[in-house]
């Protein structure tokens, strides 16, 4: 039963529900804790929520639980999370989070019920183990996010150095020290209440953090459980997932001291059992992630990190939240060598309300944007408000171009503070063309996909970038896959590449010269069977039929082909000569390449039917009589040359298409879920048509059966032609065949790393 909600004091609208709104997260959760103090019903929980997308999760979830407690300790109509799902059907699209889970299994305990650990991790099978460790103690900590109200006495902030090995803060046993910075400490803990080793971050409760974190959930982000505020001491903890490898900052010290010749994935993993041996932990002794990188090269290396991390900050972006702070320390590493980005604590969401982008405002300047330092300059009028995902991907890019050559792209290492001089400095040498980056520094065997990742998304103009971190994350992986590293980028002297501005003549080869065997097949085989037998007009008669509808049929299919041509020539040519192009566009001209082999086929087989009709139709019209059996073997054979017509140009056309055209257009990213539904359909449409091919000699022997007994010698040497040339040609056919199945393979292997 759903119930109104009580009206706010003093309000007479409708309250600001936007993302900009003066109501944080903070605020929606007390509002509604408020309206269940001063309600004598249950206040109506949707009412309450946020319509911001990004933030309304974290918002329904503490409202459930604050809905949870009351329900249950008052015995105001107790309600299960089951019943909740079905109330608000928004949750059935992700998995319940765990801590939700355990507020109910403890608040029904708090509440005089017998409550097993068994029923839950059979409720729940998909987190029975993390459930089970979770529910294990009786010493319950509430997760509820912690408020500190207008009324509480101000105190002094918590001296963080007094912080040390050996304290118990809260619900945690500090272990180890992790990390520090200018405004909070990072240790390895054992929280109690959970029996897990947890990385905590302490830091004075001043930062947005936490509710930014909360909106992230992904592999290559370190997963934030949740946070603890101590109002008394004025002190946030933030609790994580412990990563141990060490992070990416150690990875580049041993570079800087590493040759180039000595740098691999093994180089990696090696700094990650050290850091591991130093903290005691054991090192995994089967990692499919590990035997991966271990066959590395550095290039590789470089691009299997920078894969990972730029499909986290695409997530991110998505999410509204940007990170403002890409470097290597702030990238953590698994014991498998899995990259986790890290330390938002200077991220801004739009999606947070009250969170102003220029209140957290900061970063490392060696890695900062052209934008994100005009920011940072007194005297730019460019807003923090201004950046966007584009500003993190430019920082990603100084990183890895510093991972992979033990340099930065701009000498920036002795800038050490923020003053005009410098940043004007900074500013300048970044606003130089791509063309004037040090590719000198360049390993030789660095991929070309992996150069041009980096180098567009050091672009000086936002608008050159990738505009998404999957668009950047599509070229690392090409770097990572042979097949698809040499259909995108063949070697210098490849026909793939010379091919590819003879767009025109070689559809014409392709197209033409299959057909102009079927006609001349067609032609004489006719000519034994049917002309030969007919008068000398009527043979005259049937000879300038035949020749003129061959003509105009190849007349109409140069038309058509050129037409189908048009827009992909034209998208192609543009991009050979510097020209941008929407993502629109592309997707079209993408789609017209992957369908010109079938367009232009069908095109040929629908005349050669049409001529099977017109031209013994025409004949008879002319007052040549033409026997039933003559149509129907005239008809026939025109669909055996139709087959051939169809065969073997698709196998020649969507083959060159696949090989030589389509890669033009990967290099400038965007590729998505259409264009994995295109290889599919690719793959399909080949299966059939290679079916077709080894039809035809098939179709040349039925058609026989048509032939009268005395008539059969006469044409038993162009059949031996149609079915041993038929039968050479389909092993050619196959071979393409399986060529282009590794190719649509590779291509596909690209767009599945791209979300949708």
């Amino acid at each position: 039963m759903a119930y109104p909600a009580p009206p706010v004091p003093g309000a007479t609208a409708a309250p600001d529900r936007s993302p900009d709104g003066p109501r944080g997260l903070a605020e929606v959760v007390e509002r509604f804790a408020e309206a269940w103090r001063s309600a004598e019903v249950p206040p109506d929980l949707p009412a309450y929520l946020p319509d911001s997308p990004a933030v309304r999760r974290v918002s329904l979830i503490e409202l459930i639980k604050v809905d949870l407690a009351n329900r249950w300790l008052r015995g105001d109509a107790p309600k299960r999370l089951a019943e909740y799902i079905v109330d608000l059907p928004e949750l059935r699209t992700w998995p319940l989070p765990p801590d939700l889970i355990y507020e109910e299994f403890h608040v029904r305990r708090r509440a005089g019920g017998s409550v097993e650990v068994e029923e839950y991790t059979a409720a729940y099978p998909e987190q029975a183990e993390q459930l089970s460790e979770m529910l294990a103690t009786d010493d319950y900590r509430s997760t509820l996010m912690a408020t500190a109200t207008a009324t509480e006495p101000a105190t002094e902030p918590a001296n963080l150095d007094d912080l040390d090995v050996g304290h118990q803060v809260d619900d945690f046993d500090l272990m180890m020290g992790l990390g520090r910075g200018g405004f909070a400490r990072v240790f390895l803990a054992h929280q109690r209440s959970m029996q897990r080793l947890v990385a905590v971050k302490i830091s004075q409760d001043k930062s947005a953090e936490p509710q930014t974190l909360a909106q992230l959930d992904h592999d290559y982000i370190v997963r934030v459980f949740d946070q603890r505020v101590l109002p008394e001491r004025r002190l946030r903890l933030l609790y994580m997932q412990y990563v141990p490898g060490g992070t990416l900052f150690t990875v580049l010290e041993r570079v800087r001291t590493t040759p180039l010749d000595q740098r691999d994935g093994a180089l990696l993993l090696d700094v990650i059992d050290t850091v591991l041996a130093d903290k005691g932990e054991i090192r995994p002794s089967e990692s499919t992630a590990r035997a991966e990188l271990a066959d590395l090269s550095w290039p590789e290396t470089i691009a299997w990190l920078g894969r990972r991390l730029a499909q986290a900050l695409d997530y991110a972006g998505r999410c509204g939240v940007l990170h403002r702070d890409i470097k290597p320390a702030n990238v953590l590493l698994t014991a498998e060598g899995i990259p986790k980005l890290a330390d938002f604590n200077i991220s801004f969401s739009g999606n947070v309300s009250g969170d102003s982008p220029v209140a957290y405002f900061g970063g490392s300047l060696a890695y900062m944007s052209p934008e994100q330092l005009a920011v940072v300059h007194p005297d730019r009028s460019t807003s923090a408000a201004d950046l966007d995902t584009r500003s993190d991907l430019y920082a990603l890019a100084v990183m890895l171009w510093e991972l992979l050559t033990g340099r930065k792209p701009f000498p920036d290492d002795a800038v050490t503070g923020g003053d005009r001089t410098a940043l004007d400095e900074m500013l300048a040498r970044r606003s130089g063309s791509p063309q004037s980056l040090p590719y000198q520094d360049l390993p030789a065997d660095c991929p070309a996909a992996l150069r041009r990742a980096l180098v567009r998304a050091l672009d000086p103009d936002p608008n050159k970038r990738w505009p998404r971190g999957a668009d950047m994350a599509q070229q690392l992986d090409v770097s990572l896959d042979a097949r698809a590293r040499d259909l995108v980028d063949p070697p210098p002297h490849s026909w793939r590449l010379r091919a590819r501005p003879l767009m025109h003549p070689i559809m014409a080869l392709s197209i033409g010269v299959p057909n102009g065997l079927a006609i001349l097949y067609s032609y004489n085989h006719n000519r034994t069977l049917i002309i030969d037998k007919l008068d000398e007009q009527a043979q005259h008669r049937f000879d300038q039929v035949a020749l003129a509808a061959y003509g105009i049929g190849f007349l109409i299919g140069f038309v058509v082909t050129n037409l189908l041509l048009w827009n992909l020539w034209s998208v192609s040519h543009g991009l050979r000569k510097g020209r941008s192009y929407d993502a629109a566009t592309l997707a079209h001209a993408r789609s017209d390449t992957l369908q010109l082999g079938r367009r232009n086929v069908l095109t040929c087989f629908a005349l050669w039917a049409l001529a099977g009709i017109v031209v013994p139709v025409s004949v008879q019209l002319t007052g040549n009589h033409l026997s039933a059996s003559a149509y129907v073997h005239f008809f026939i054979t025109q669909i055996v040359c139709g087959a051939i017509a169809m065969a073997y140009p698709y196998f020649l056309v969507t083959f060159y298409a696949v090989r030589s055209l389509y890669p033009i257009f990967l290099p400038h990213g965007g590729l998505n879920a259409g264009d994995a539904r295109e290889f599919d359909r690719v793959d399909r449409r080949s299966t059939y048509f290679l079916v077709i091919a080894a039809a035809v000699p098939l179709l040349g022997v039925a058609g026989a059966t048509f032939i009268p007994p005395e008539d059969i010698s006469t044409v038993f040497v162009a059949l031996r032609v149609l079915c041993v040339g038929s039968a050479l040609a389909f092993i050619g056919i196959y071979l393409l065949f399986r060529m282009l199945e590794k190719d649509l393979t590779a291509l596909a292997r690209i767009v599945s790393s791209r979300p949708a």
